[in-house]
């Protein structure tokens, strides 16, 4: 049984206190926020305790693990305490929004035994388990193209977007972490347009609602990002992958299938819906059983920072308009 204990009692922290509690092999002991009552009212609905202190959870020998759902400015002071502590740490993206601080982290984490992991929460999904399982079987021989759509189903509120760090950062981190994943390579160029369609608000707070990205990679193959903040069908998710041999396609989560086109047909295989809060229990899980096996937990803080790095880069792009090596 692995005790978390959770800093964050807003809607990412209430998703991981519900699963949490519900996972078989794990106890959810304490909620830890600073607004107190937000952390009495989750705790309470799980039979945990509360707190406001952080020094608590970093003396409770009850305590195994913490999950950081916490603000983003938060993150790199407690994942230092849980690597002091000994306690292995599930951090929400992104790590943090200044560099030299993820980088000093990671660096710290690298020098110690504490297993971490970043919660980019796609690579739980089986649809892209399996079209990165398929890619690396060479299925679809070498990867030349891969298109991604990614549309929610509506915007969030302005005080979530004020302090998100932006939409390159905030949302569109997720597919420059999965894309490299996927595909087997990290981008060494990044382009990135975008625009504000959704919500003058957004461009009135200096962001956009509306992104296309193209990641080159160093293969040559080529990468395109489809990214928005609005569908009024609901939320809409899918990737294609086409390589020499043929090609790799998920459908939108309504449909949640993983098409095969090849030399012998096309061919449907059906995965569960998880692109929901199941998705956030697909990862816990996988962090889940890292830990029981002693193993190291994906995605890793290192690869949080690549994720991070192509944003930046990205960010850049958008800023000069005209592509952007990524430094790594």
């Amino acid at each position: 049984m692995i005790r978390f204990a959770l800093f964050g009692a807003g809607r990412a922290g209430r998703i991981h206190a519900r699963n949490i509690a519900r996972h078989p092999r794990a106890e959810l002991v304490c909620v830890c926020d600073v607004d107190r009552p937000a952390a009495e009212r989750v705790a309470g609905e799980h039979g945990a305790r509360a707190a406001s202190d952080p020094a608590a959870v970093w003396r409770a020998e009850s305590i195994d693990a913490v999950l950081i759902a916490s603000s983003t400015d938060t993150h790199v002071e407690l994942l230092r305490k849980a690597l002091g502590a000994g306690k292995a740490a599930y951090c929400e993206k992104p790590i943090d929004f200044d560099l030299p601080r993820v980088r000093a982290v990671v660096a710290e984490a690298a020098a110690t035994d504490v297993p971490v992991a970043v919660g980019f929460r796609r690579r739980a999904l089986p649809e892209y388990r399996e079209i990165r399982r398929r890619i690396r079987e060479g299925e679809v021989g070498a990867v030349e193209v891969v298109h991604l759509v990614s549309r929610d189903y509506r915007p969030p509120s302005p005080e979530y977007v004020a302090v998100s760090g932006g939409f390159l950062r905030d949302k569109t981190i997720h597919y420059f972490d999965l894309i490299p994943w996927v595909v087997g390579e990290r981008p060494a160029e990044v382009y990135a347009t975008g625009s504000c369609l959704v919500e003058p608000w957004i461009g009135e707070a200096g962001d956009i609602d509306t992104t296309m990205v193209v990641l080159r990679m160093p293969s040559g193959a080529l990468c395109h990002i489809d990214n928005g903040r609005r569908a009024v069908y609901g939320f809409d998710e899918r990737v294609e992958v086409f390589g020499a041999r043929g090609m790799l396609r998920s459908e939108p989560p309504s449909v949640s299938n993983v098409a095969r086109f090849g030399e012998a047909g096309i061919r449907h295989e059906r995965y569960p819906d998880l692109y929901g809060e199941e998705s956030f229990a697909g990862l816990l899980d996988a962090f889940i059983l890292a830990l029981e096996r002693g193993e190291p937990p994906a995605p890793s803080l290192a690869e949080g920072l690549q994720a991070q790095l192509i944003a930046e880069a990205a960010v850049e792009s958008l800023r000069r308009n005209r592509p952007v090596a990524v430094e790594y």
